[in-house]
């Protein structure tokens, strides 16, 4: 191992590999762009090392849901609204598109403890009417982050009721989450 110039930190490892592995990574380097092998190998370990630290239940963790479906199936969108509320102060953001044929796209991007995180990230993707859902969970920890989610993990859902507590949440969230509910209910 030796440091390598210019890059203070930066220590350069030699790594070998059969020729049929090193044409598969040369491949997958060109396929996802990346600058160089180096770049690609840490890639790798940095997703290596974040599933690592999802395997502790109350690990850090950051996630995104993706689900698709169609706003004229009956119900779907209370059930998806129902789902979201449940999970409201581990949601960050929401954003609603509409795509052509009568069909939407909701992206939600989620913080907290992993379990919890994996556990609203399949609930989500679990509303009955869904056409299709992916998840995306990590640890930002592997880019030297957290997520700031420290809230008390109580029954309180996030939004208010009577005598309830308050959700963070941008204006155009909120006002994209109302139009939903509006067109929902028209």
């Amino acid at each position: 191992m030796s440091t390598e110039p210019g890059g203070p930190g930066v220590v350069r490892l030699g790594v070998s590999l059969d020729p049929d592995l090193t044409r598969s990574l040369d491949a997958w380097v060109r396929r996802r762009h990346s600058k160089s092998r180096s770049e690609a190998i840490r890639f790798l370990i940095r997703k290596e090392l974040s599933d690592e630290a999802l395997l502790t239940p109350d690990a850090d963790a950051v996630g995104t849901v993706m689900v698709l479906y169609r706003h004229d199936a009956p119900n779907v969108m209370e059930r998806l609204v129902a789902a979201q509320h449940r999970w409201g102060s581990h949601i960050r953001s929401s954003t609603h598109v509409h795509l052509e044929g009568e069909v939407c796209m909701e992206s939600l991007v989620l913080v907290g403890r992993g379990a919890e995180v994996l556990q609203a990230a399949e609930e989500l993707r679990g509303v009955k009417g869904l056409h299709a859902g992916r998840a995306v969970i990590a640890s930002p920890s592997v880019a030297g982050g957290f997520t700031g989610h420290t809230h008390p993990h109580t029954a309180d859902h996030g939004h208010p009721h009577a005598g309830g507590g308050s959700r963070r949440t941008s204006g155009r969230a909120s006002t994209r989450r109302t139009r939903a509910r509006r067109r929902a209910t028209a």
